[in-house]
């Protein structure tokens, strides 16, 4: 996708896959990552998601990568929080405490500057890239995070059914993306309610990606 694609939605305000409360497959299965108060949980492509005030108020640290300054400014608003902002490179580096956002293109992020992370927690990322961009994403975001664990959502659907964003993202894909460097395990899959967008039956799956051992 084009960046000039979501700045026009959050210009818009198209933010349907925008959620006012917490992912539920998110509060049932955040125990799978076993993570300590203080752990470090990133979120790509965050938006101003509701999942990371839902984090930090279990003690946990979170940082976040977003094209959209509009979105990050209404997040850090939607928190009350005041944040510093910095820029390193072509990235600007929201933070305040608890929390760390950067603004820009995630594949101008690195591992020096997200430091050490103890989950992914990828809701929204993986499934609003078309098909020609996930490999390099997986790939990516598994060198940046030193191959940290990850709870994962997807949808399935029929793509020929209706365009992306969210795309069909299925369980072969996801063993093709991230099988050589995690153990993988499906923890829950559902129905969504109403269909994807009001359009399309689809299904939404949670996936547990976990390191392998050398």
């Amino acid at each position: 996708m084009e960046p000039d694609f979501w700045h026009r939605k959050w210009q818009r305000n198209e933010i349907a896959f925008h959620e006012g409360r917490p992912n539920a497959l998110l509060v049932r299965h955040i125990d799978r990552l076993s993570l300590k108060a203080g752990s470090h949980v990133f979120v790509p492509l965050c938006g101003k998601s509701t999942d990371l005030g839902w984090l930090m108020a279990r003690g946990l640290r979170v940082s976040g990568a977003e094209l959209s300054r509009d979105a990050v400014d209404q997040l850090f608003a939607d928190l009350g929080l005041e944040p510093a902002v910095t820029q390193t490179g072509s990235l600007t580096h929201y933070r305040a405490p608890g929390i760390d956002i950067h603004v820009g293109d995630v594949f101008a992020l690195s591992a020096d500057m997200l430091g050490r992370v103890d989950a992914v927690y990828d809701r929204a990322a993986l499934v609003a890239l078309p098909a020609a961009m996930r490999a390099r994403y997986a790939g990516h975001l598994t060198r940046i995070t030193g191959t940290a664990a990850q709870l994962l959502i997807c949808f399935e659907y029929d793509q020929s059914l209706m365009d992306g964003p969210p795309f069909s993202v299925d369980a072969e894909e996801v063993r093709s993306l991230y099988d050589r460097d995690y153990a993988l395990s499906r923890l829950e899959r559902v129905e969504v309610a109403g269909r994807l967008k009001g359009t399309v039956e689809a299904t939404e799956s949670v996936w547990l990606l976990e390191r392998r051992q050398a």
